[in-house]
């Protein structure tokens, strides 16, 4: 597909400096820009690429002002970063979307799937599912019996969602996540585990994205819950009876311990881990590898493990990072004052 400057500008509410007529057909990076592509300027330090970029378009903030001719038009707008993500969107519902059921595809006789729904090869639907409008199961993927999937949901190639989730619309799984598997829980019987039955269920609301081989437990009772608008990204682990609170996003290897309450507008970066039991309240950050095993009362952003106050984890690293000259300052002064207490008690 092919889109002038006019429409893209249209599109989006923006304001155009150039060439109107343009056309472009692809994307690329602002970096590697090549004629008839459309690329992005949100992060100023990648500002001067947009001088000598190959791109025939460039989606620039409303405030953007060039210090030298740009050879590219621009599409001048509130927000390009979130500009660039509405015509990725609509270049994704543009392309076409696989149909129908495939006849290696299995699902139960009691499972009620939308006539419009794709199932695709050897994917499986078991007994008593309710699946809503326009799902797409992708082959290979197993939704176990009793789950309830509303509208519009995708599940890529092996994802697994276990026996009687409950699932909301517009949700994502991508391949290989696992939705409902037993949560970590065994009880110590003199020098062997006893499992503990983990009975309870995941219970995933609107506007949901799973990475691939992200895990999210099954409750031992009741129900491990992600709330609405959630993003978690690849290799994530939520334990039993976890609640993610809505909106809040998860980078990879994130790991989040049994029965954790976390609230609204949280940020995890990579490889953060929470202790079990905690809550963390709304809008609070977490730098990469932050490890946390108290509450967390306040929005805030913490860093290191155990994590603490950013700017006083930064202080703590720079005074980390003098500690050789530190100890050796001090092995100097202990010195001097050992030979100052023997010059005294000579006196």
């Amino acid at each position: 597909m092919e889109f002038s400057a006019q429409q893209i500008a249209g599109f989006l509410n923006g304001t155009i400096e150039g060439d109107p007529n343009v056309k472009v057909s692809n994307f690329s990076k602002i970096e590697e820009g090549k004629p008839g592509t459309l690329t992005f300027l949100a992060n100023l330090k990648y500002a001067h690429h947009i001088y000598n970029t190959e791109a025939s378009i460039v989606l620039v903030n409303n405030d953007f002002k060039p210090e030298q001719p740009i050879r590219a038009t621009l599409v001048k707008v509130e927000n390009a970063y979130a500009a660039l993500a509405m015509l990725l969107n609509l270049v994704e519902q543009s392309k076409s979307k696989k149909k129908g059921v495939d006849s290696t595809a299995f699902i139960a006789a009691s499972a009620t799937v939308s006539d419009d729904c794709y199932v695709g090869n050897f994917a499986y639907i078991g007994e008593g599912v309710i699946m809503g409008k326009n799902c797409m199961v992708y082959p290979h993927a197993y939704i176990g019996d009793h789950v309830t999937v509303g509208d519009n949901c995708v599940f890529y190639p092996h994802a697994t969602v276990y026996e009687n989730c409950t699932i909301g619309n517009n949700c994502i799984f991508h391949a290989g996540s696992v939705i409902g598997a037993d949560g970590f829980g065994f009880a110590p019987e003199g020098e062997t585990y006893k499992k503990i039955p983990q009975l309870g269920n995941v219970i995933i609301e609107d506007d949901v994205e799973i990475g691939a081989n992200t895990t999210i437990d099954r409750a031992v009772m009741d129900s491990t819950i992600i709330r609405r608008g959630v993003k978690l990204d690849n290799l994530v682990q939520i334990a039993h009876n976890v609640e993610v609170g809505e909106n809040t996003v998860m980078a990879a290897q994130v790991g989040i311990a049994g029965s954790v309450k976390i609230g609204k507008h949280c940020m995890f970066g990579g490889q953060v881990g929470l202790a079990g039991h905690i809550h963390v309240t709304d809008h609070v950050s977490f730098g990469a590898q932050a490890g946390v095993i108290s509450d967390v009362k306040e929005a805030t952003t913490l860093l290191g493990a155990p994590a603490i106050n950013a700017k006083n984890f930064m202080r703590s690293s720079a005074i980390f990072n003098r500690l050789p000259d530190i100890y050796r300052s001090l092995g100097q002064m202990q010195r001097e004052i050992e030979q100052l207490k023997k010059e005294i008690n000579k006196q």
